[in-house]
């Protein structure tokens, strides 16, 4: 089963299985692994949403084994990934991490969905469970939006992570630049007239990201091949794209399953895309956060961590435990 709501969006939406069309799909990170839900999106109810929503019982237990990172592990990872983008002199390289929380005896989803859809109305919100796999999310990064009549293509450079009250450092817009640059040179393959916006503040909770708008015209046949140059963006992965994978692979601890891959739902009107950020995997018996950051030569590894932590929070905060 799953639900979900469209950013700026309240209805509650879900897959009625009734034909074997892709109503909504997950693409994992290294775009592997797709999880799809078939039939055509419907508008539901909040009654049938709280007579069949996601309960403990109906997860699986974490067999995973998997341990986090502590903060010393982490400092000491970071300080080789920034050696690395320093010999290399590369302009980001983004590292990942998991938060593993336990310390509940369950969890109401019912309500950690309804608190995660009002703290993020500006987000794509889900929460699924197809028996093996079970996630939650809410991020507000679009990776594409397709208008099937006027073929209008829209995305958006989102990079640089601050809490809401700091004031944007050099380490910051360094990081946004190469995201923007990135995404006007793909786009530029596949048309000759690209708007683009002036970068401002895109808030998300209790922080903040820079972002640059884009808009363009592509035939509904390039589509695909957009989406696929486009992913991963250097704001989930890094530049160069295949050096920063290999990397990534080399020093991160865990996999990053549909952690920074992107999710695809098809409407009436759209093709719409939304990078799979600010999510978590969900167990019987613990909660898998998936958090990360663009690192530079500038970066800090405590900073780093301490970003890490409050992008944690945008699903730990919204947790209501049953006791």
């Amino acid at each position: 089963m799953i639900y979900f709501k469209f950013p700026f969006n309240e209805g509650l939406y879900s897959v009625n299985e009734e034909t074997n069309t892709n109503a909504v799909d997950f693409y994992s990170y290294n775009s592997l692994n797709q999880i799809s839900f078939k039939g055509n999106s419907i508008e539901v109810k909040t009654d049938e949403f709280n007579s069949n929503s996601i309960t403990n019982d109906l997860l699986i237990h974490d067999t995973t084994g998997f341990t986090p990172e502590t903060r010393e592990e982490y400092c000491n990872t970071l300080e080789q990934v920034i050696e690395v983008i320093k010999e290399n002199n590369l302009p980001k390289l983004v590292y990942s991490r998991r938060k593993i929380f336990t310390d509940f005896k369950g969890i109401d989803y019912k309500e950690s969905f309804n608190n995660l859809c009002h703290t993020y109305p500006n987000a794509f919100r889900y929460l699924f469970n197809d028996g093996e796999n079970a996630w939650m999310g809410a991020f507000s990064e679009v990776l594409g939006k397709f208008n099937k009549t006027t073929h209008e293509f829209e995305t958006m450079a989102l990079a640089g992570t601050l809490p809401v009250s700091e004031e944007w450092s050099e380490k910051e817009i360094e990081e946004q630049k190469p995201v923007t640059s990135y995404i006007q040179n793909i786009l530029k393959n596949y048309s000759n007239q690209i708007q683009q916006s002036e970068t401002y503040d895109h808030i998300s909770g209790n922080i903040k990201h820079l972002r640059t708008d884009f808009k363009t015209v592509i035939k509904p046949e390039d589509l695909g091949s957009v989406i696929k140059d486009l992913h991963p963006t250097p704001a989930v992965c890094g530049i160069p794209k295949d050096f920063c994978n290999e990397n990534i692979r080399k020093y991160e601890k865990f996999p990053r399953e549909f952690y920074a891959g992107y999710i695809k739902i098809e409407t009436e009107e759209s093709i719409l895309y939304f990078v799979n950020l600010r999510c978590a995997r969900l167990y019987k018996d613990s909660v898998h956060i998936f958090v990360g950051g663009g690192i530079t030569a500038q970066s800090n590894p405590e900073k780093e961590w301490i970003e890490t932590e409050l992008k944690s929070e945008a699903i730990l905060k919204n947790l209501v435990s049953i006791s």
